[in-house]
């Protein structure tokens, strides 16, 4: 039996036609071993880990984020006035901020009564763009994430079509107020933790809007604090 083969173990088909062949082709013929994957597994490790104490390091600011947004929200009640007489609203996002989109939209509805829809800006050419005119603002999420670049895109098509934006973008951005009508910034922070800033400037714009309009925001009309029924 061939030294590379240890004792007592039985060499395998490949092995016998491998050592065949090198002995035809005059090569020496050595037993291929696997390669260790201790170590890539140690760092993949590592790098997980690293990844999850900076967004724990992220979400541990986020209450003073927060703070922040709401110390502006005098810019927020500005916007407001100029909007409040208006009868519908179109909300854009991608990605992490289409819920956010659907959730600004929706708080408008329950409290001012104002009609408005939440969209998936990347579906925007697919009916909705029939709507937008002067008369028709639209509230676009536009943060510093891996869709910024395409909602900067749909954000020249609202202004191609006369429409009004409004703009949540990421403080120090300089794109988003050459193409929006008025933005609200929000605080940097990591792409998964964005909704918890992005939203906080709709659900005051609501607020605002129906305090304006004269609604009952404490108690807005047909919905109730609970649901007991199906």
């Amino acid at each position: 039996m061939n030294a590379s083969i240890g004792r007592g173990e039985m060499a395998h088909p490949r092995q016998i036609y491998a050592r065949a062949s090198s002995r035809r082709s005059g090569r020496r013929w050595t037993r291929r071993r696997k390669p260790r994957r201790a170590s890539w597994v140690s760092a993949g490790l590592l790098a997980a880990l690293a990844a999850g104490a900076a967004l724990a390091g992220e979400l541990a600011r986020v209450p003073e984020k927060i703070q922040t947004i709401l110390e502006g929200a005098d810019r927020v009640r500005e916007i407001a006035e100029s909007y409040h007489r208006h009868n519908n609203f179109l909300y854009l996002g991608r990605g992490v901020n289409f819920p956010v989109a659907l959730e600004g939209a929706l708080k408008l509805k329950e409290i001012s009564y104002i009609h408005a829809e939440g969209y998936p800006a990347a579906e925007m050419k697919h009916g909705p763009i029939a709507l937008i005119d002067e008369n028709m603002p639209v509230v676009v999420l536009c943060t510093k994430d891996s869709a910024r670049e395409k909602v900067l895109s749909n954000m020249q098509e609202v202004r191609a079509r006369r429409g009004r934006i409004i703009a949540v973008a990421t403080e120090g951005d300089e794109d988003v107020p050459r193409l929006a009508d008025h933005t609200l910034f929000v605080p940097q922070t990591h792409e998964s933790l964005v909704p918890l800033l992005s939203v906080i400037p709709l659900q005051l714009l609501a607020y605002h809007m129906a305090v304006l309009r004269g609604c009952d925001v404490d108690q807005p009309r047909n919905l109730a604090k609970s649901v007991t029924v199906e």
